[in-house]
């Protein structure tokens, strides 16, 4: 397909961002593995996405991704479009309320680090965790991201989010079901849209950014906590190979990383994936893997686990798209 099918079919003359075709997802997610995504759009902001939403055929499956740091594209690839939103969606500012309270609004592609470095040096405490998590501001408040001890939305005072119909809104805290790495919509903030064959569906929606409330403090204690935090991290995971962070929830009362260790799982291989022999929770990529050499470890892992202990893992990474066809030689 060239880019004047993709131009006829989108209305892209109208948009700022830039379209690909036939990108490898490998380069956007963080295990570095992965198919092709048919398209790939980088919006230029996000008036420019919401642009996008309007003229994209409404039939038109649309993924949005920030770091990939979370997500894991089977080899077959994706069709439709995948949306990039890190460095994209990069508003980073304060926000001074009627009653003198700051609050700080960071665009859903800021990297979450970045928001924990920007409340230090405006003298904000609370937001030091974040430097831990290895995504965007868009995926920690999908999936409630936290690390050592605090969640995501337990800072956050409202978001703004963008629909499948290019609709933007805020919405408070109450419009969510919020746990540990879980955040739904209830059912009564679903916003249901008219689609020609099948009536009224529900309306897809993503987080555009939000707005985090903080307590005052103090910039050099931040900074003094944000590095012991990443000197946690650096000395605990394995940052010197692609990983997707942390790939299974903790169960109630207990660590996956010690169920797994628990179960002689450490350094367990299938082509290029292997578990982490610095942190069993971790599945890295020691060069070369596919996706279904990813989800095969991940595979043996759950089914390891549920046979020794009886718990029953639950993945936090999310997983999309096909399955590599194999065809066999004529």
């Amino acid at each position: 397909m060239d880019m004047s099918e993709i131009t006829l079919t989108h209305d892209l003359h109208t948009l700022r961002g830039e379209m690909r075709v036939n990108q490898p997802m490998k380069k956007y997610t963080s295990w570095r593995a992965g198919g092709e995504a048919e398209r790939l759009y980088l919006p230029a902001d996000l008036t420019d996405l919401v642009e996008f939403m309007q003229v994209s055929p409404p039939d038109e499956p649309v993924y949005v991704v920030g770091l990939g740091s979370n997500l894991l594209v089977r080899d077959g690839g994706l069709r439709g479009t995948v949306v990039i939103l890190h460095a994209r969606l990069n508003d980073l500012r304060l926000e001074q309320l009627k009653e003198g309270v700051v609050l700080i609004y960071a665009g859903a592609g800021v990297a979450c680090a970045k928001v924990a470095r920007f409340a230090a040096m405006h003298g904000m405490a609370g937001a030091e965790f974040l430097a831990g998590i290895p995504g965007t501001v868009g995926g920690a408040l999908a999936m409630n991201a936290g690390c050592y001890g605090v969640e995501t939305w337990e800072i956050v005072e409202r978001v703004q989010t963008l629909d499948r119909t290019g609709h933007l809104r805020e919405r408070i805290v109450e419009d969510y079901e919020i746990g540990y790495r879980h955040v739904a919509l209830k059912a009564e903030a679903f916003t249901p849209v008219k689609e020609q064959k099948t009536g009224f569906v529900i309306n897809e929606e993503w987080f555009a950014g939000g707005y985090f409330k903080l307590m005052s403090g103090e910039e050099a204690a931040s900074r003094r906590k944000i590095k012991d935090l990443l000197d946690r991290r650096i000395s605990s995971q394995p940052l010197n190979l692609p990983n997707a962070g942390s790939v299974f929830r903790n169960p109630p009362g207990d660590s996956a990383a010690r169920l797994i260790e628990s179960c002689g799982l450490k350094g367990v291989r299938i082509g290029g994936a292997m578990v982490s022999p610095k942190h069993a929770n971790f599945i890295v990529n020691t060069g070369g893997a596919t996706a279904a050499d990813i989800e095969a470890v991940i595979t043996t892992v759950r089914k390891t686990v549920k046979e020794q202990t009886g718990v029953e893992l639950q993945p936090e990474i999310r997983v999309i798209g096909n399955p590599r066809i194999h065809r066999d030689s004529p």
